[in-house]
């Protein structure tokens, strides 16, 4: 908490500026208002008015966003079966619960198919099926093409939906790169068979049925998010003003 998630997001938003250095999205300044058009946020708190249903919500965000009505209708349809509140639809937002206020958060930030959408805390408050729910629902939004951006400190959500990760400590960015990579344990050495000299083989499989093993992989097996978490935690206070810097690459070098 207090890391800078929630700033990061209303920076590149355009609704906080920098004290220094400059933020693009889509190649344009982040002040730039219009290309929110092509963003989607869900910030912690929805902030929905509670007295409209399901239908209602979304109709009036599609006005916003200048759609013609028959596309409006069709979106708020689509998107109210998305997640999974079509049985709910014509109750009143003040009726629903956390979870399916978190939904219909999500549908509202989806209502003009954007680009690019944020999510702050998607599944905070959300009981496990809930959580399960909006993490299938943020997979779906990636294997449509879509570019997720969502912070969290619940590390076991990120580790399942996440393909790249940043961590945040105390404002400073600490390490940035793929999740796999990032959590590979490159000390411990992992084996599968087969692929190996047939002498080596011979030997490896004569121990290992001695003792009534069987070897099942071979390579580097992966830590978890949060061992890695803490891990860089522990670096940092050991090292104040250790950060992480991109190289446009993927990858990020460490000083």
């Amino acid at each position: 908490n207090g890391s800078g998630k929630t700033t990061t997001m209303k920076l590149l938003l355009g609704l906080l500026l920098p004290t220094s250095g400059e933020v693009y999205v889509f190649g344009r300044p982040a002040t730039d208002v219009s290309k929110n058009e092509r963003i989607g946020y869900l910030p912690e708190e929805s902030y929905l008015y509670r007295f409209l249903n399901a239908e209602e919500t979304l109709d009036f965000y599609g006005r916003l966003f200048n759609m013609p009505r028959s596309v409006r209708r069709q979106r708020v349809a689509d998107l109210i079966e998305m997640v999974g509140l079509t049985w709910a639809k014509k109750r009143p937002l003040k009726e629903y619960s956390k979870g399916m206020t978190r939904r219909i958060g999500l549908a509202q930030a989806l209502i003009n198919d954007p680009d690019l959408i944020l999510l702050d805390e998607p599944t905070s408050g959300l009981d496990p099926i809930g959580t399960r729910e909006m993490k299938d629902l943020i997979l779906r939004l990636r294997d449509q093409g879509k570019t997720v951006v969502m912070c969290s400190h619940l590390l076991a959500d990120v580790q399942d939906v996440c393909d790249r990760i940043g961590i945040l400590y105390q404002g400073e960015l600490k390490e940035l790169g793929r999740v796999d990579q990032l959590l590979a344990m490159r000390d411990v050495t992992e084996i599968r068979v087969p692929r190996m000299s047939p002498d080596a083989e011979a030997e490896v499989k004569a121990v290992l049925a001695k003792h009534g093993l069987e070897i099942l992989s071979w390579g580097n097996p992966t830590t978890s998010l949060e061992h890695l978490f803490l891990r860089i935690i522990r670096e940092s206070e050991e090292h104040p003003g250790l950060r992480v810097h991109g190289r446009g690459d993927g990858h990020a070098d460490r000083n």
